[in-house]
């Protein structure tokens, strides 16, 4: 199996800039270091196991291996999958690396006021906290699967969106619901998003409705309207924010169009570009706007190309206006139907993740040209059943965590590509949304069930791993039996999802409370929409909570 590493590949650097030598005067201080603990054991489920005991049952496998396989045909067959297991995600893992952050040096350094403004964000990108992090406690409002979280810029509210048609604005860290509104859409919300420096006043959403609506916030926690600017002929699963802009961001649709949308405008929505392979447009999933260079953005979707373009020079006649395109090399002639379910850039636009439905997730350098390879692959979890979500997690992006269907959260050392962290979700079975905390260690998460996780780095001890080794084994067992029943199984299992939750019909809007606005709906118009499409123009009520 190819490694996946471009010719000239560097080792990463660490996170925070340290070497070897820099660490060596701390070895004998390291309380919170945990080597090893990330080195997940397909013997034991988190158990290290002693020198000697291996040696010994080195012994006895040997001397009754002939007798055992005559007498139990099935265990052979066991130990055989296990053997092919291990070897499946032995195959392109590096070492774990030493730790780049060690609690009582780097306390003892605040103390005295040496980095003490690097001290927080050392710690969010340490593998120790990383591996104690645990619920915390669940925000609960939402009547509909949660399928968008997100942070303000402060990290002081988090947003989030439902099948139930709502959205919640949360003062997460007292549990309680600050603001609750309408948001307009006829269909399950998506995505729904603080736009940077506009005082947490103006959100923006898009569903599966096809509509891009911004809503309008006041001070004094209501909601003054929504309006609707941009509208898809399809599904529109992603938005992806200029970092520095309070009044444009982006759009993508399973109609395979982009749009650039500016507020200040008339018209604010502006067609960027029809996504296609050849003649044939690609439904978009995902889409996101590289945070170092604004006017790069890229998309991924019904297809198995992340697609990157630049906004100053989309030229449709040559090569499609693309950019350039990454694919892992064994997926480019694969026969299988590979889609991409989402990508997002690390935290300094360098590099590129990109999980693919039924496969694993891929990073890739976002500097290298066009055709390159991937850089490292992180395996374990199952993405079938629902549109998921992969991020990074850590201020240098040092981590990989993404839900499964299996209910479970994975965190992945980003270098080495092993598992440093596995949870237990939703119990719905599938975990979707992902948003780590903007400046602190920990994050929020959301799936099938109804409400919103919180999880911090709080347990006494590291994460052990317990379980890992059979859930990983049932995942790669049940990808594997699906590849061989199903040709197309992504379509298969999103038409369930969606029929699944169809069944539960749109709420009966809520009465406005008492004092609440009771603003008009606005729509402005954008190119491929009209009124009749969605049935006209609707009146929204917005309500505090």
């Amino acid at each position: 199996m190819s490694t996946g590493e471009p010719s000239g590949d560097k080792p990463m650097p660490d996170a925070e800039g340290e070497t070897a030598a820099n660490r060596e005067g701390e070895e004998e201080e390291d309380t919170d270091s945990m080597d090893g603990s990330g080195l997940y054991s397909l013997t034991e489920d988190g158990e290290r196991e002693t020198e000697g005991g291996r040696q010994e049952r080195a012994k006895d496998k040997d001397g009754g291996k002939r007798a055992a396989r005559k007498r139990n045909r099935p265990e052979q067959k066991e130990d055989d999958d296990d053997e092919t297991m291990e070897a499946w995600l032995g195959a392109e893992l590096r070492d774990l690396r030493g730790p780049t952050w060690r609690a009582v040096p780097s306390l003892r350094s605040r103390e005295i006021g040496r980095n003490s403004h690097q001290f927080v964000r050392r710690v969010c990108g340490a593998r120790g906290l990383v591996q104690r992090l645990e619920l915390q406690g669940r925000l609960e409002r939402h009547t509909g699967c949660v399928n968008t979280l997100h942070f303000n810029p402060s990290g002081t509210r988090l947003a989030s969106g439902s099948d139930d048609l709502r959205v919640v604005i949360w003062d997460w860290a007292i549990r309680r619901a600050e603001l609750e509104f309408d948001s307009g859409h006829k269909s399950n919300v998506f995505q729904a998003k603080f736009l940077p420096h506009s005082g947490d006043s103006t959100l923006a959403m898009c569903a599966r409705d096809g509509q891009i609506r911004v809503a309008e916030l006041s001070a004094t926690q209501r909601c003054k309207n929504t309006k609707r600017v941009a509208q898809h002929k399809g599904a529109a699963h992603k938005l992806a924010l200029e970092p520095d802009s309070p009044c444009s961001f982006l759009s993508a649709g399973e109609d395979a169009v982009v749009f650039g949308i500016d507020l200040r405008l008339d018209r604010p929505a502006n067609k960027l570009v029809v996504v296609k392979e050849g003649d044939k447009k690609v439904g978009l999933y995902t889409i996101y706007v590289n945070p170092a260079k604004t006017h790069h953005f890229a998309v991924g979707g019904r297809d198995q190309y992340v697609r990157i373009y630049d906004q100053r020079k989309i030229n449709e006649n040559d090569n499609n206006g693309v950019l350039k395109k990454f694919c892992p090399s064994h997926l480019v002639s694969s026969e299988s139907k590979t889609n991409i379910t989402c990508l997002v850039y690390s935290h300094d636009g360098t590099e590129l993740l990109a999980s693919y439905n039924d496969e694993d997730i891929y990073l890739f350098d976002s500097n290298h040209s066009d055709g390159a390879d991937y850089r490292r692959r992180y395996k374990g979890h199952r993405n079938n059943a629902t549109v998921k979500g992969v991020n990074f997690y850590g201020p240098c992006s040092e981590f990989v965590v993404s839900g499964s269907d299996c209910g479970h959260i994975y965190l992945w050392d980003k270098y080495s590509a092993r598992v440093v962290q596995f949870m237990e979700g939703d119990r719905g079975g599938v975990v979707n949304c992902l948003e780590p905390h903007p400046h602190l260690p920990g994050m929020a998460t959301s799936g099938l069930d109804h409400d919103i996780k919180l999880w911090a780095p709080t347990a006494e001890s590291p994460t052990g791993l317990k379980g890992l080794k059979e859930v990983m084994k049932k995942n790669k067992r049940e990808r594997d039996e699906d590849s061989v029943r199903h040709g197309d199984q992504y379509d298969t299992q999103l038409l369930w999802f969606l029929m699944r939750h169809m069944r539960n019909r749109r709420p009966a809007r809520r009465q406005t409370r008492e004092g609440a606005d009771q603003d008009t709906d606005e729509s402005w118009s954008s190119p491929d929409s009209s009124d009749e499409e969605e049935g006209g123009p609707d009146h929204v009520q917005c309500m505090s909570s």
